[in-house]
């Protein structure tokens, strides 16, 4: 699919492959369900990234109300609700891209006196351009968010190549949700785990190391 930012320029959703992206669907007219699932999925989006990274994943909004919903009135409406994420997009479409995307997401609406009737969801697609997770509501439980995009994350098949690879790796899975503070935070007690644990095997190895050459240096009479 080809949709268009808010200078009128060409975005190809192909070139969100090799990482999660998250996709929602709006219409500018709206003036409660979209603003208010709208600013909640920034408040999502912000957690994900304190627990995953900034760089972790992509998100895009579509305006779906033809001819209404052009690439400056999803400038607007992103204006409006006070969103400035470099990861995050406001994106028109044509008619059949609109059709085709909604019908590979499984977002539906339907005109009423009022406006629109529809789903209230944010689709988590995998790097490889698949559905992996949908989340319903104007509101939902964080963890219901965050924690496909951390599996998604952590599962990616692509190595860990120094150590600053490790380190980010380690600290996106010891990040755990809070639901006092309503927040993710840093298990700092997961992490002294992991580092005991890595200090055991490598005396262990080191041990069994020194046995192994000691024995090799043994002569038999």
């Amino acid at each position: 699919y080809t949709l268009f930012d808010a200078d009128g320029r060409q975005v190809r959703l192909a070139a969100y492959r090799g990482m999660p992206l998250i996709v929602s669907f709006i219409y500018t007219g709206c003036t409660q369900v979209c603003p208010t699932t709208t600013k909640f999925l920034d408040r999502a989006i912000d957690e994900a990234q304190r627990a995953l990274g900034k760089d972790a994943f992509r998100a895009i909004t579509v305006g779906f109300n033809l001819p209404f919903d052009t690439p400056v009135a999803m400038r607007e409406f992103q204006k409006r609700q006070g969103i400035d994420r470099s990861n995050w997009a406001f994106l028109a479409a044509d008619a059949p891209t609109i059709e085709g995307l909604a019908r590979d997401t499984g977002f539906v609406w339907s005109p009423t006196a009022s406006g629109f009737d529809h789903l209230t969801q944010a689709t988590i697609i995998d790097g490889r351009g698949r559905v992996f997770q949908q989340v319903y509501g104007e509101s939902f439980e964080l963890p219901m968010f965050v924690g496909p995009l951390k599996e998604l994350v952590t599962g990616s098949p692509a190595p860990v190549q120094d150590l600053a690879g490790i380190f980010e790796r380690v600290r996106i899975l010891c990040t755990v949700y809070d639901p006092r503070a309503g927040k993710y935070r840093l298990n700092y007690g997961l992490i002294i785990e992991i580092l005991v644990g890595v200090s055991v095997l490598g005396a262990t190895a080191f041990y069994l190391g020194n046995e192994w050459r000691r024995q090799r240096g043994v002569r038999p009479s």
